[in-house]
């Protein structure tokens, strides 16, 4: 019969691992990518480092939608109700309007749309209330920093967490930047976005995504799986010993 001691000390072990384990699935992992600007006058034809952070964003999810605001106005301002698939709808409140481009150019100004011609333009605040609350939120930001502004970004969770994006500043205009955050353990109900030289900076929004807790693959990461791995050996190590 094996002895107490070793029942308790494999129940420990598999408890343990499996709590870190869990741990790091539920962790808040935020991504970031950026690509500066050649000048208010030029739209990038490409942002590889944004785009790989927002695919590495939406590798995470599966089945979200995503908002590029083709079908809304220019000129359209808040409040305005977005619909995202599985997610449910997200209200923009506060100040900002959507505003169009030839696809290929900026407003003169630096900003355009990362995808179709339209996207979102603000200078002060503005915020976001989910009908339900989300796991995954992440977006496009456009002429970002060229006038010393950072973006800020406030979840609202019961609490508060105040994110600030760190996007380089006093750099030429016309750059693009992905930032999004994951958070399984602590879902979103709303969140604001901030502007550290508001009024000053002006910044252009596109290609916004959020995901439910149910679009989040739960998918444990390598360190976790090292992790397991090395206590399920331990464990077998345990099964082929004797009682002494």
């Amino acid at each position: 019969m094996r002895s107490m001691t070793q029942k308790l000390v494999r129940t420990g072990l598999l408890s343990a691992l499996l709590a870190a384990s869990s741990a790091s699935w539920a962790a808040a992992t935020v991504y970031f990518g950026e690509d500066l600007g050649l000048g208010e006058g030029t739209a990038l034809a490409a942002f590889p480092n944004a785009s790989a952070a927002g695919a590495s964003f939406l590798a995470a999810l599966t089945g979200v939608g995503t908002e590029n605001f083709e079908s809304y106005s220019a000129g359209t301002a808040a409040p305005l109700v977005l619909n995202f698939a599985g997610a449910g709808t997200a209200t923009l409140t506060g100040d900002g309007a959507i505003s169009s481009v030839t696809p290929g150019s900026t407003n003169g100004f630096g900003r355009y749309g990362t995808s179709g011609s339209k996207y979102w333009q603000v200078s002060n605040t503005f915020g976001m209330i989910f009908s339900a609350p989300v796991a995954a939120f992440g977006f496009y930001g456009i002429d970002v920093g060229d006038f010393n502004g950072q973006v800020q970004v406030t979840t609202i969770n019961g609490g508060s967490t105040l994110y600030t994006v760190p996007n380089s500043t006093g750099v030429s205009g016309g750059g693009v930047l992905f930032w999004g955050i994951i958070d399984s353990a602590t879902p979103i109900t709303s969140l604001s976005f901030g502007n550290t030289a508001a009024g000053t900076d002006v910044f252009g929004f596109d290609d916004m995504t959020i995901g439910s807790v149910q679009q989040v693959n739960q998918t444990p990461e390598p360190g976790s799986l090292a992790l397991l791995g090395l206590g399920l050996a331990g464990l077998a190590a345990l099964r082929r010993r004797k009682p002494g």
